[in-house]
Formats: structure tokens, sequence, C-alpha cells
């Protein structure tokens, strides 16, 4: 079982409350203490993480000595801050969800951070761990010779409720194709092995949030959109996004093809969110399309029931905290490293930044800060 870990967490939300039950059900571990300042998360989390202590700030969390690792959870435009301001007074092993940061003023924060922070940073990109895009991504390179094209679709519904609404406004969570889609992007470079070059991009918004008002504004969240990234290894890689799609079977659908033929993995969404009445919610597939002998193989990818309880995303969340838990005990190595989260970051601020202008957006110039204003 190794090491027993106590974990500190910043952020109960939603997503912090699927850490909680995610931490609870591995071996040796218990919640020490939390930053949670709604009074209604604080219940919540009090309930999954009964051991925990409430701080008002992150000084408080850090003075306790016994903590071994720390999980951030909070709303997007807090993480660059809250990862500076650790660094400043304890540095401790994190897991911290993605986006890593919102604004571009935020990269050469943390490319400092990221080479003076001396303990393991991991970036929570959950979408790795899902079992069907773990098989996917195990067996491409075979399976397709190569990879030419890949595609990444993802038809869901709605931005959910969040405390404060923060994630309606682009100003807070760097917009739809950084908030949610970063974890596409991230598995586009896993996948192709390669670097992003150059960005192109249509998304807006259609019909979500637009008779809503917050302090008399109007939410500017987009809700779909196209995205198109060519990769220095001249593979090519589309994204489709559309969040007014909740009646689909399959949440995301992954596609990889290259000479020697086709594998694809498609995975439902929260089994919260299945309607009873249409039966026994979906089971996550793989399937392999050989050119020769031509004819495609599919198998189911099931997932422990009580993971699905667990969590929103097919189990994922669970097998992220057990590599994350190796780390921190020692052993195994960080899979998603801070310069992974940036990466995923930038390419989606390219992607805002080519849908709004209208214009073909390098990478290059991002990272070389010929791009300091994002449009978004």
């Amino acid at each position: 079982m190794g090491k027993h870990i106590n974990y500190g967490i910043i952020g109960c939300g939603m997503m912090g409350q699927e850490h909680l039950r995610n931490i609870a059900l591995l071996a040796n571990t218990t919640v020490l203490g939390i930053i949670e300042p709604d009074p209604g998360m604080q219940a919540e989390a009090s309930k999954l993480a009964p051991d925990a202590h409430f701080h008002d700030s992150i000084e408080s969390l850090l003075a306790d000595e016994r903590l071994d690792c720390l999980v951030i959870v909070s709303p997007n435009f807090c993480h660059a801050d809250q990862l500076l301001e650790i660094a400043r007074r304890r540095s401790l092993p994190i897991l911290v969800e993605k986006p890593l940061f919102t604004h571009v003023s935020d990269i050469v924060r943390l490319q400092d951070f990221e080479k003076n922070y001396p303990a393991p940073v991991w970036v929570a990109m959950e979408y790795r761990y899902m079992p069907a895009v773990t098989a996917l991504i195990e067996n491409a390179p075979q399976d397709t010779g190569g990879i030419d094209m890949l595609t990444i679709r993802e038809h869901r519904f709605a931005f959910l409720p969040k405390i404060d609404d923060w994630n309606r406004f682009n100003v807070k969570t760097g917009g739809t194709l950084v908030e949610k889609c970063c974890h596409f992007f991230d598995l586009m470079r896993l996948i192709l092995q390669s670097d992003p070059v150059r960005v192109m991009a249509s998304a807006g918004q259609g019909h979500n949030h637009t008779n809503e008002t917050y302090d008399g504004q109007i939410p500017d969240i987009w809700d779909h959109g196209y995205v198109i990234i060519e990769f220095a290894s001249g593979s090519r890689a589309m994204l489709e996004l559309c969040m007014f799609a909740e009646g689909s079977r399959y949440q995301e659908e992954i596609s990889a093809v290259g000479v020697a033929g086709k594998i694809e993995c498609q995975v439902p969404g929260p089994t919260r969110f299945w309607a009873a009445d249409l039966g026994a919610p979906p089971i996550a597939k793989l399937t392999v399309s050989p050119r020769n002998p031509p004819g495609p193989r599919s198998i189911d990818i099931p997932v422990d029931p009580e993971l699905l309880e667990a969590g929103d995303h097919n189990g994922s969340t669970f097998y992220q905290h057990q590599k994350f838990a190796d780390v921190v005990r020692g052993h195994g190595a960080v899979e998603v490293s801070i310069h992974d989260g940036m990466m995923a970051v930038i390419m989606g601020m390219a992607a805002q930044h080519a849908a709004t202008t209208h214009e073909t957006v390098l990478i290059k110039d991002i990272l070389d800060g010929k791009i300091t204003t994002l449009a978004v």
C-alpha cells in the first residue's frame, strides 16, 4: 500500500468533490485540509472528507506540517497565482486542475515556476486516463501505421452552473477552447507525439446562456466550433465541439487514421445524465478498422461501476490519482508536466484568437511573445 498520504485541497466545488470521492477510494489516504469559501460547498465537502479542517488561506493550509501534497481545483483564473503563492511558502507535490492558466501574460511566470519549483507538479488531464482513450493511445501507432489524421469530437451538454457563475465569461475561463478543450489539445500532442505549428478555427456562441445575465452582463462563453491544427510531424488534427448535443449516445469520439488503417474510440458522458427510460447506459468502445484485410473489429471497454459513480470522467480521475499518489510516495514519474499543461492552454488560446480574428495563428508567435493580447 505504501506510505500514508495526507492531502490539502484548494477548491471543493463540483470537480473538487469528484477529486475527494476518488481520493477516498485510494488506500492509505486522508484529506486533512481544505480551502473552500462557499458555505454550501463546504458542507458537501465535509461529508466526503470528515477529517478535514477548513482553512481560509493558502498560508493557513500550508502551516499544517502533516500535509504531503496539494490538489488545486479552484476556478481557472486562480491557478497561476495559487501556484506562485505555494512556491513562495512551501514546496509540496501538486496536482493542479486544467487549465493551468488563462492569460497569455502568465506564460513567462509559469515558465519561471517550472524552472525553479523543486517538487513534482502534475497537471490534471483526466481524458488521458479514460480506459478507452488509453487503449487507443497504446494501439494507435501499430494499427494506423503512423497517424496522418486525428479527429476528436465532443458532443455534450452545456456548461453547468458554478459558484458565482465564473464559467460564463471568457475573462475568467480563458474561453471555451481553453477551459473545455485544453483536454483535447493535450490529447493531440500526446497521441501524435509532436508539437503544434499552425492553428485555424471557427467557433462561437450559438444557443447556450444567451438568455442569462449576471450583474447586467450577458455570458460570452462559446458553445460550438471547429479547430484544425497542423503539427511539426506533418500530421493534422481536428476538434469538433458542440455543447448543445446532450442527446448523443456517446460524448467523446476519437478517430486516428494512417496508411495501415483506422482506430477509434467512443466514450459515453456522465452516467448520472443518462436518461433511465433509455435502458442501461452505453459502454465505451474501441474499434480497429484495418485497410487489409478490410473490416472493423470492435470491443467494449467497461469501467468499474464504483468509479463511474465517483465522477463524471469515465473512471479516469481515479486512475490519475493512483499515478499521482505513486509520485507522492516517491515512485513513478509525473506524466503530465507543467510544459504539457502550458502547451495545451497555448493551443486553446491560439484557437480562440484564430476564431475571433479569422486569421491563422502560429504557435511560435505566442511562445515568442509576438502576440501579447489575445482576442477572445
